[in-house]
């Protein structure tokens, strides 16, 4: 069965729900026959490579709530986080665009890193001092390095623009086409989808309901053609 998460790495609920997931998953008795793959999907899509601000200034001005409101926000987020064992700076984080992440992300894809990688970028964001935005690609680098990449083809990734680009540019608009406006979105065989940060009960009801449905596959013909198997090829007598 295959599992398709759309997120972006800016998103906190994303990072509290990939929690979630993995803890359903982990308790999934068919885990090892589930693929996770990961999609992209920018919340800030608009937002300029260079344009970096602080996490508070973003939500007063993008959703109009008072400063208050925000760092609230923040506060309750940082709780939430806790409760499933992850580290979640409520002060003095940053924002902007993450397009290059998702793009160092199918790049990891291709290599097998794909969950080590989301899961480093998340803690480099949510949990950690430095910031993914503001000190450029050799951030991006060192990360990709952390999640067993090679550093030189990860910078030349991010040195091209057009690398990975379309592949970004196709999820997003996969998720569009499959009525996501939000993330996490978490699609089981392109049958089922739940949205947003879910218990994790809700995971493994949806991972349940999804495995049990899954139509055995229908023969066209099974009249007995010629075929190869583990003893060899049918040879036509005459």
């Amino acid at each position: 069965m295959r599992v398709e998460i759309w997120s972006d790495i800016a998103c906190p609920w994303c990072y509290v729900g990939k929690a979630r997931f993995e803890k359903a998953l982990e308790a999934f008795p068919h885990r090892d026959q589930v693929e996770v793959v990961h999609r992209s999907f920018e919340l800030d899509p608009g937002r300029a490579k260079g344009d970096v601000q602080p996490v508070l200034a973003m939500l007063t001005k993008k959703y109009g709530m008072s400063q208050a409101q925000a760092q609230s926000g923040e506060d309750n987020l940082g709780a939430q986080a806790a409760a499933e064992g992850l580290d979640y700076r409520t002060r003095d984080r940053d924002h902007g665009n993450t397009f290059d992440m998702h793009r160092l992300l199918h790049f990891a894809k291709e290599h097998g890193r794909q969950d080590e990688l989301i899961q480093i970028l998340y803690r480099a964001n949510f949990a950690e001092e430095r910031s993914v935005f503001a000190e450029g690609d050799e951030r991006l680098v060192e990360l990709a390095a952390e999640a067993g990449l090679d550093a030189g083809a990860a910078r030349e990734v991010l040195a091209d623009p057009a690398r990975y680009a379309d592949e970004v540019r196709a999820d997003e608009r996969e998720a569009a086409e499959l009525g996501a406006n939000g993330v996490p979105f978490v699609v089981l065989d392109r049958a089922y989808g739940v949205s947003g940060a879910q218990p994790a009960e809700v995971f493994t009801q949806a991972l349940t309901q999804a495995w049990g449905d899954r139509s055995p596959l229908k023969l066209i013909d099974d009249g007995g053609a010629e075929a190869c198997g583990p003893d060899g090829c049918a040879v036509p007598q005459h």
